[in-house]
């Protein structure tokens, strides 16, 4: 597992240093818009984080238990017509 990791930080280390040394022959609008685009990259990660954990948060919460109590209020016999689709 260890090397797995290694590995990985390997890749995203040298994801990083060729990204740098293209920005850094980049004039800088285009160094600029690619600073845009990594927070914009950036912000879509946190959002995704954050939904995530209110997601396990909510599913680990006992808050609609209730529901799991709740009396059918209704069955197949209420039922006038039965769709066949």
């Amino acid at each position: 597992m260890l090397y797995l990791v290694t590995i990985l930080a390997m890749t995203r280390q040298i994801i990083i240093e060729r990204t740098l040394k293209i920005i850094n022959q980049l004039p800088e609008d285009k160094a600029a818009e690619i600073s845009d685009f990594a927070d914009f990259v950036f912000k879509r990660y946190e959002e995704h984080l954050l939904t995530k954990g209110i997601q396990k948060m909510i599913s680990e919460s006992d808050a609609f238990d209730f529901l799991n109590n709740e009396e059918d209020l209704y069955s197949l016999a209420d039922l006038k017509e039965v769709y066949n689709g």
